[in-house]
Formats: structure tokens, sequence, C-alpha cells
């Protein structure tokens, strides 16, 4: 649970509303790192849209290397994502 102010998926509308359902498209749910943006929608897309470039975009490294690269580094600053 965040102690940061959220807007519940239920009561997202607009631009929010629309990040909130991708969300829930690719992965079943609204998860907690997506919530804690709701304040500021824009900010919510900018960080989703860095993430697929660095995820799935041109890289010298397989998409195996960088997922496994992100779970290394959770795992070393003990954080659930």
């Amino acid at each position: 649970m965040s102690n940061i102010q959220e807007i519940p998926p239920d009561e997202a509308t607009g631009l929010l509303r629309r990040l909130f359902d991708q969300a829930v498209q690719r992965s079943g749910r609204v998860w907690g790192i997506v919530r804690v943006m709701s304040l500021n929608p824009p900010v919510l897309r900018s960080s989703m849209d860095f993430y697929r470039a660095v995820m799935f975009g041109s890289s010298p490294l397989s998409r195996w290397r960088r997922e496994m690269l992100a779970v290394v580094t959770a795992r070393a600053v003990d954080c659930f994502y």
C-alpha cells in the first residue's frame, strides 16, 4: 500500500482511464507502481513510453537479457516490481 494519494481504477476518467485499461490488458490488473502516478496521467504515459522503449525497443541486448537485468536489479534493491 502506498502513502501517495491515488485515483482508484474505478474512478479514473479520460486519459487515466485509457492508461489503466491498457495496464489491465497488459497484465490483468493495475499495479501499484502505475496507480501512484494516477494524479498526473501525462507523467504516467511518459513512464510507460519509457518502459516500452527500454524493454521492447531496438537494443544490442536481447529481450531476455533486459528482463534478466530488471529482475537482478529489483532483487538487489529489494524491489517487488
